[in-house]
């Protein structure tokens, strides 16, 4: 999926933050989630676990544990 779009990823940075965009994704999709919904939720999300200082706020973010509102309508 990302082949060619690594091409214009001209920083190690950029390319690192595609790939976790990318995996985040394609493992949304695999678990039966709407991408955009699953996305959603962890952009609200995330701000305010990182500034409550918890060491394992990347794991609630991960998609076994997204809402309901989160799956894919079939």
């Amino acid at each position: 999926m990302g082949r060619k779009n690594f091409l214009f990823c001209n920083t190690p940075g950029g390319a690192q933050s595609s790939a976790v965009l990318y995996s985040l994704i394609e493992t949304a999709k695999e678990t039966g989630l709407d991408p955009y919904r699953y996305l959603l939720w962890v952009l609200e999300r995330a701000p305010e676990l990182v500034r409550a200082a918890d060491e394992t706020w990347a794991e609630k973010l991960i998609p076994a544990q997204a809402p309901a509102e989160c799956k894919a309508k079939i």
